[in-house]
């Protein structure tokens, strides 16, 4: 089937045939430190991506979790027990590797620039999550990278973040209280 072809089975006329180079065009992204377009070039071996738990539920014998919303069709209840921790304190790629960063709980992910420590984030720059909860942090000074707003999402999600230079990076929970109580941040080592 030729361009025009399908462009015409598709409900589009020649003159979406006429814009679509310039749209294209016009749409730079920056991946891998490179401008143009999407990444494509395959990432492949060791260290092409890690897995980071952000936050975790325990299977406890002596304090049974239900996270089963009840028979009435209502929402899990809050204030579920949930560990702060991201495991493992370091994780490994390679430069244009990925981390899945697998979210459980009430948790936000934010990553800071190459050789940034915790005592650098200014906790005092926090704002109010969308739906209500603890503050978040809001320090954008080094910020590289920063996930979605916990009180709109699934307490349960994952967020794959790629990072294209060798560095290390630090990652902390966004939820105030905690990263500055419960110390919850780690880092990602990027080998060239």
């Amino acid at each position: 089937m030729k361009r025009r072809e399908f462009f015409e089975k598709a409900g589009l006329g020649s003159g979406a045939l006429l814009a679509l180079p310039a749209l294209v065009a016009g749409a730079e992204v920056i991946t891998n430190g490179k401008t143009g377009s999407h990444q494509h070039e395959p990432i492949d071996g060791p260290l092409a991506v890690a897995t980071v738990a952000f936050g975790n539920w325990a299977a406890n014998p002596r304090a049974p979790l239900d996270r089963f919303p009840n028979l009435g069709g209502g929402p899990p209840p809050t204030g579920l027990p949930n560990g702060h921790q991201l495991i493992p304190y370091e994780a490994n790629v390679k430069a244009g590797g990925v981390v899945n960063f697998i979210i459980a709980g009430f948790h936000q992910v934010l990553v800071y620039a190459d050789g940034w420590q915790p005592e650098q984030i200014n906790v005092k720059n926090v704002i109010p999550p969308t739906a209500g909860g603890p503050p978040l942090i809001n320090d954008a000074n080094g910020r590289l990278y920063r996930g979605m707003d916990p009180s709109l999402f699934p307490q349960d999600r994952v967020e794959a973040v790629s990072f294209p230079d060798a560095g290390t990076y630090l990652v902390i929970c966004g939820v105030l209280p905690h990263f500055a109580n419960d110390h919850m941040f780690g880092f990602v080592k990027v080998n060239p």
